[in-house]
């Protein structure tokens, strides 16, 4: 589905470029810092921001995701660098040049509520994931594909989402020469497309110790056999960089594939893992996203750890509290301050 992607890099480098101990009226510190990977003779680049609870004591547990529309979105801070990367338009604010870019800042804010994560003790650190990979079909020649795959590419070679998994990863590396830092206790979450790279880096990284899906649908969460909301022939169609060539095969042919996406839930196991859904993101097909999460269970049960305890689809607003958890929410395809509430209630369950 993803393709297979390279492993740790031998030469990767940190560079903390904005360290401001008094953030937020004082509750938190901001940190930047560029992550640079060199391989084959080449270098790419991007950038870490970062926000850690003072009054926490360290190391401090960490979410960590990707973003849609550049670091300087998620806080509405003149601080925040703006990425020099490809820019995905924001369907809130067209991104068409620098001015427009400028006053796009915090325009996403309200799916990252970083004061009151703060608050709860967590730090938070998150990348834009254009500037790991841009997200449009460009035949793999920009983004960190070319330190990679050049001359060598293959049919089962990584798609973007195996990138931006394999992004996440480094900074993962990052937290590792942190001291404020609990590399140990990182909570790896992501919504929509993103939500499905945070289940693939979840399953590859042993290091993430809690894994979270938010709206990922087909592609992530969703059960492919079901054919409800988006389909497999829809995302090879608008999506193809996102996958390895070889998932064109099950194109109007979920039949045929040997795996369904409950066995990438497992593949996080005896790790938590954590399932999101909202009554009206049909497109992501949340009693499929249920049913995943829920067939997951024997190899979690195996393993000693409990399961995912409902036997039937949850009724909105009554959140699963186990192993595998499971929300449905009211409203549509988005990040919610409930969604993230019920995420730091697993962090405390299953990370601190």
């Amino acid at each position: 589905v993803y393709g297979f992607s390279p492993g740790a890099p031998e030469d990767i480098s940190f560079r903390v470029f904005e360290n401001s101990v008094s953030v937020l009226g004082g509750m938190a510190t901001r940190r930047q810092v560029r992550v640079t990977v060199r391989n084959a003779g080449r270098s790419h680049g991007f950038d870490l921001l970062i926000y850690l609870p003072n009054a926490a004591p360290r190391p401090v547990p960490v979410f960590l995701g990707l973003n849609f529309y550049g670091n300087h979105t998620v806080a509405p801070d003149p601080s925040i660098r703006i990425t020099d990367s490809w820019m995905r338009e924001n369907a809130s604010f067209a991104i068409v040049d620098h001015q427009s870019t400028e006053a796009s800042r915090g325009v996403n804010a309200h799916c990252w509520p970083v004061t009151r994560i703060v608050e709860r003790g967590y730090g938070l650190a998150t990348i834009y994931y254009g500037d790991i990979d841009p997200d449009f079909d460009d035949g793999f020649e920009n983004g960190v594909h070319p330190l990679y795959d050049e001359g060598q590419r293959t049919d089962a070679h990584w798609g973007a989402i195996g990138a931006w998994a394999w992004g996440l990863s480094r900074a993962v590396d990052y937290f590792e020469t942190d001291d404020d830092i609990d590399a140990g206790r990182v909570a790896v979450m992501g919504h929509s497309r993103l939500g499905k790279t945070a289940l693939w880096a979840g399953a590859q990284d042993e290091r993430f110790a809690l894994t979270i899906s938010s709206g990922s649908g087909c592609g992530g969460a969703k059960i492919f056999r079901r054919n409800y909301g988006e389909t497999i022939e829809h995302l090879n169609r608008a999506f193809p960089h996102w996958f390895c060539r070889n998932f064109t095969t099950y194109t109007n042919n979920e039949d045929a594939l040997p795996i369904d996406q409950h066995e990438l839930i497992a593949l996080v196991a005896p790790r938590p893992v954590y399932v999101t859904s909202a009554v009206e993101d049909r497109w992501a097909d949340p009693r499929g996203e249920f049913l995943a999460a829920k067939r997951a269970e024997p190899v979690y049960r195996l393993l000693g750890v409990g399961g995912c305890d409902a036997d039937e689809f949850p009724k909105p607003l009554k959140p699963v509290r186990s192993r595998i958890g499971y929300h449905i929410r009211h409203g549509s395809h988005d990040v919610l301050p409930y969604d993230w509430e019920r995420w730091m209630d697993a962090a405390d369950q299953h990370v601190r």
